[in-house]
């Protein structure tokens, strides 16, 4: 069981301890760090995160591409499998990656904002 972050903060259970997650909720909540984090952020954990805040540097032919194969990336060694990832164009010059993964032969999309 891991603890369950929302907006980047624990979340309190209302009895003086936290919540906690298991299963695809956890597995939801650690795809979407992983793909939000900065791969290079963690000194201790260099591996962890994605290049997905690079893509804005990546040209436009490319990025598609780009941004399916860090998607990947960031999420390999975890207990899914990434099937395909489409890339947006967001609000206000941001994007929004849908990445498509299968766990226990259930679908699994994440949406993430990339700025």
């Amino acid at each position: 069981m891991e603890l369950k972050l929302q907006n980047g903060d624990y979340v309190p259970d209302g009895v003086g301890g936290l919540l906690r997650v298991e299963g695809r909720e956890a597995l939801l909540q650690r795809a979407m760090f992983k793909l939000t984090a900065r791969r290079g952020a963690f000194p201790f954990l260099p591996e962890l995160g994605s290049r997905l805040h690079r893509l804005g540097k990546v040209p436009l032919a490319q990025r598609q591409a780009a941004a399916a194969q860090y998607a990947a990336e960031a999420l390999e060694g975890e207990a899914l499998t990434v099937k395909s990832a489409a890339l947006e164009p967001g609000a206000e010059g941001a994007m929004a990656l849908t990445v498509d993964c299968v766990w226990r032969g259930e679908a699994l999309p994440v949406t993430v904002e990339i700025i």
